[in-house]
């Protein structure tokens, strides 16, 4: 008899299956994990039991007690499953973006919901994180999950997703992993396993644009995140839950890219995944065409697609925001880029002052990226250099990166020209980023020419 005690004992042991329509001719083999088959419909049923599993035996959490979280819906309705079974109430807070799908699930399981606003700074007392904390402080006894920041999270992939993967590759008998950047917690905790049991498999995480993981991977530095329309991926706020130190590279994905690649899952290969899946997918298929035939790529397909089937499951819905398979669009950064076919000018970070200066008057720039131990660091515009010269202690012998600037507007070669216009509605010139590489830096006009030539 293979009777379950209840249904946490069904957590996990999702199937891996080959993709075999999605994948274009000449690319590497792309498996996915069907992880929206937990019995929550989510990969955070693992970390939500483990995570609760973990509070009771440190006696965090009591019988009875209360369970307080930010969620975008997954996290939650893998809490509410299981305050469900052992007797907990729950209050979880929820971005006004997420859909009213997952909002409904979580009260069916008798959760409070409080809804807050999507497009809020994450130091703002109105972001979901924030809500959920002063919840939490102000009722005794309650237990905050703080997935975003729980090393338990990565725990909980580290034993049941990064080991399961393993198993089911005989011994990671594959090439690479890609795995969603939203907590940080799966593609940390796998990424760890493998880095301990199969170093050679790369582990890439996917990063919606608008979110602040990919600019955070290749500068250290965190952007001003914007808003995007996918959901359960990326975030806008630093988690101590992602550790870069086991992610090999970072991709950027975005929204219309993984809608259009999540529809495709459920019509060619009858997988009826969510918006993150296409994006995890959209990035493991470019590179199963990087790595070519004979090699594998392995990702996870994180949700259930019925809680999208009032958004990008519907035809309307795409065509209202632009984001049908046929519309014709401006093109993506990289065709810009030859456009100009010029090297990116850049200076060591502890260059002297001067050099910067010399470099944007020879070569017509008004902006230098500096470079430091490798990793591009941060930025010098004509600007710093004004407001330098007014100070006293301007001093053009001094390390330019005394008076540089963060790094606002990081992309990547493949994101979509319209993704430049977040970038320059503050201002800022767009430094394009390939495998921790400055390929080039794009400014307003180098965009304004492009359209001007292709007759917009």
């Amino acid at each position: 008899m293979k009777l379950k005690p209840n249904i946490l004992a069904a957590i996990g042991n999702t199937p891996l299956v080959k993709l075999n329509k999605v994948v274009p001719p000449g690319a590497a083999e792309v498996w996915v994990k069907c992880e929206y088959l937990n019995p929550a419909g989510s990969i955070k049923d693992r970390m939500a039991n483990y995570i609760i599993e973990k509070a009771e035996a440190a006696g965090i959490l009591k019988p009875g007690g209360l369970i307080v979280e930010n969620t975008s819906g997954n996290t939650g309705q893998g809490l509410a499953m299981a305050a469900a079974i052992k007797g907990y109430r729950c209050v979880f807070t929820m971005p006004d973006k997420m859909s009213k799908e997952k909002q409904d699930s979580l009260r069916a399981y008798g959760a409070e919901v409080i809804i807050t606003p999507t497009d809020v700074p994450g130091d703002s007392p109105e972001h979901y994180v924030n809500v959920a904390k002063k919840i939490a402080e102000d009722t005794p006894g309650a237990f905050y999950v703080d997935q975003y920041h729980s090393q338990w999270n990565i725990e909980a992939h580290y034993w049941s997703t990064g080991k399961e993967i393993y198993e089911d590759t005989d011994g990671g008998k594959f090439d690479a992993f890609v795995g969603g950047s939203g907590t940080g917690g799966t593609v940390s905790g796998v990424g760890r396993w493998f880095k301990e049991h199969a170093p050679h498999v790369k582990i890439i995480g996917a990063d919606p644009l608008g979110s602040v993981h990919y600019h955070l991977f290749h500068t250290k530095t965190l952007p001003t995140a914007h808003v995007y329309m996918v959901e359960g991926i990326g975030e806008d706020i630093e988690c101590r839950a992602m550790d870069f130190s086991v992610v090999d590279d970072m991709r950027q994905v975005n929204d219309r890219d993984s809608f259009v690649m999540a529809r495709r899952l459920v019509k060619e290969e009858g997988l009826f995944c969510g918006g993150s899946s296409g994006s995890n997918v959209s990035v493991a298929i470019e590179i199963a065409k990087e790595l070519g035939p004979g090699k594998v790529v392995v990702t996870v397909l994180p949700d259930h697609g019925n809680r999208y089937v009032s958004k990008f499951l519907r035809d309307d819905w795409m065509k209202e925001h632009g984001f049908t398979e046929t519309e014709q669009e401006l093109g993506f950064v990289e065709e810009l880029l030859k456009l100009h076919e010029r090297n990116p000018i850049t200076a060591d970070a502890e260059a002297p002052l001067r050099t910067v200066v010399n470099l944007m008057r020879d070569h017509g720039v008004s902006q230098i990226p500096l470079i430091e131990r490798g990793k591009l660091n941060a930025i010098v515009h004509e600007s710093d250099v004004l407001a330098s010269m007014q100070k006293r202690e301007f001093n053009l012998d001094a390390p330019a990166k005394g008076i540089a600037s963060p790094i606002a507007g990081l992309i990547y070669p493949k994101a979509r020209i319209e993704e430049l216009f977040h970038i320059f509605a503050t201002d800022h010139v767009a430094v394009v980023v390939d495998a921790s590489n400055v390929v080039g830096v794009i400014s307003k006009i180098d965009l304004i020419e492009y359209l001007a030539g292709k007759g917009r």
